[in-house]
């Protein structure tokens, strides 16, 4: 008897020791879906009043789709909308992975090598102020028709904030900081990896959530200027033959896809990035 009421607290012991995580998972989840809550409802006010207005005014289809015209065309389009998706996807992600990697080490080389700055800043500046839609057709000049010019428009659409809010983080660093680092006789690599890399990650994150949404406009720009697959492929083919709710429902998709990673992007923040740069007045 003595041992089953030992197991018995036991196990209500053992209880009351999750049931505060329970708790807590559960408010934050509840205080996610309040926080949220706004844009849900505002979002669900617009799709409802586009289709109110579709009906009032009976606009044909072709110009304007309703959302149960859009629906309607993810049914019947659930595979052609899948198989450009991922070629897009692959574009984006590959481009946001150079771009960003390209503009991270170009900021370390620039504040390492003042020399190199003044050199190649303004180089990146006027390789930034080329319209995309203008460089696309030359890129597919020199690379081709395949999905290289699409990852290096993608990646330079990605590359010019990552660098210009890395190399401003790079050099955020407090010189007091700097100064005890170099008291305590600290190395050069310690110091960049120690101080300078965390107090740039603020900046860093910054931007790449800004390139995670802009990455996937890149790879649509390239797909426009040649290309026989992907969703920009697809939103073109879509507009030529008045196929309105499949053009609403690929931009749909782009959209979601762009939001996807910009959430995936500020996941990676909170788990990497646990403090917030000081502020001084």
């Amino acid at each position: 008897m003595a041992d089953t009421l030992s197991s018995i607290a036991t196990v209500r012991d053992k209880a009351a020791a999750h049931e505060p995580r329970r708790v807590s998972r559960t408010s934050r989840i509840l205080s996610s879906v309040v926080d949220n809550m706004p844009a849900m409802l505002a979002i669900v006010g617009c799709i409802a009043l586009w289709q109110l207005i579709v009906w009032g005014f009976s606009v044909p289809t072709f110009m304007a789709p309703g959302p149960v015209a859009v629906l309607y065309a993810f049914r019947d389009n659930g595979a052609t909308l899948w198989n450009n998706l991922l070629p897009t996807l692959l574009e984006a992600a590959l481009g946001f992975l150079f771009g960003n990697l390209v503009a991270v080490l170009l900021a370390i080389w620039f504040v390492y090598s003042p020399l190199a700055e003044k050199a190649f800043y303004p180089v990146a500046v006027i390789i930034k102020s080329i319209p995309i839609i203008a460089l696309a057709p030359i890129l597919v000049l020199l690379v081709g028709n395949g999905i290289a010019p699409k990852i290096i428009i993608a990646g330079l659409i990605c590359f010019f904030p990552t660098l210009v809010n890395m190399v401003q983080g790079l050099k955020s660093t407090s010189p007091a900081m700097l100064d005890l680092m170099r008291v305590l006789s600290a190395s050069p690599t310690e110091i960049f990896w120690k101080v300078r890399i965390p107090a740039s990650l603020p900046f860093l994150f910054a931007a790449l959530k800004i390139a995670a949404t802009s990455s996937v406009m890149g790879a649509i720009v390239a797909e426009w200027i040649g290309s026989s697959y992907g969703l920009g492929a697809l939103i073109i083919e879509a507009t030529y033959n008045f196929r309105s709710p499949l053009l609403y429902a690929t931009v749909v998709i782009a959209a979601t896809l762009a939001v996807l990673l910009f959430f995936a992007v500020s996941i990676a923040e909170r788990k990497i990035v646990r403090w917030k740069p000081s502020s001084h007045e």
